[in-house]
């Protein structure tokens, strides 16, 4: 399929999610998230991880900030995004709901020193924003790149977990070249999926 025709798909189907969270009721959006969090926590590789990528959720997203702030509690080292210029992601650390100021776009982001654009490289597990992903694991962001590149750094036995709604892991999600799938989903009745693109160390285990 034509690269233009890729980008019509993507521009469409988020314009149909994005339309769709807005409309769900804050009372269920935070029931979803509070499901999300606990399969997060009790998920046996972000147990185990020293080191979290995360990100701190804005508007209609499923929120993380109830997570990232147990993750911290428990005393894992927790990195979340920089938005740099040029799209790219910085991290740097969370030391806590204070250390959280105003950034681009309507995001917070970490007051801490700023750690480099291969801090992701480094974490044990990474958690991921998304509107969609597929049953093979293919992402829809919001269409700036700027999480294909964060992914591109990961290596191969890491766990990256989208969070999205039940009603977000999709059969298929129109993708380009440049697309980098995550390796599992999470999902507020599922729990955490194994995707095709799962882990050696997840085969033969559908669903965590």
């Amino acid at each position: 399929m034509p690269t233009s025709d890729v980008q019509a798909e993507k521009t469409a189907l988020r314009k149909r999610l994005i339309a769709r969270r807005s409309q769900m009721p804050e009372s269920l959006r935070n029931g979803y998230s509070r499901l999300l969090r606990d399969h997060l926590l009790e998920f046996p590789q972000v147990s185990a991880a020293g080191t979290v990528a995360a990100y701190f959720s804005v508007g209609s997203e499923p929120s993380t900030r109830s997570l990232v702030f147990a993750l911290w509690k428990q005393g894992h080292y927790v990195v979340l995004p920089v938005l740099l210029p040029g799209g790219d992601l910085d991290w740097a650390s969370y030391e806590g709901p204070d250390s959280m100021v105003p950034g681009p776009r309507g995001l917070l982001e970490p007051s801490e020193a700023r750690r480099g654009a291969e801090t992701v490289a480094r974490a044990e597990v990474v958690i991921v924003p998304a509107l969609a992903v597929s049953e093979s694991g293919m992402r829809l962001g919001r269409g700036g790149g700027s999480y294909d590149r964060a992914l591109a750094r990961v290596g191969e036995q890491v766990p990256t977990i989208a969070l999205v709604y039940d009603d977000e892991l999709l059969p298929s999600v129109p993708a380009a070249p440049h697309d980098r799938p995550v390796r599992a989903v999470a999902t507020p009745s599922r729990g955490i999926t194994w995707l095709p693109s799962r882990l050696s160390l997840a085969v033969g285990k559908s669903e965590c």
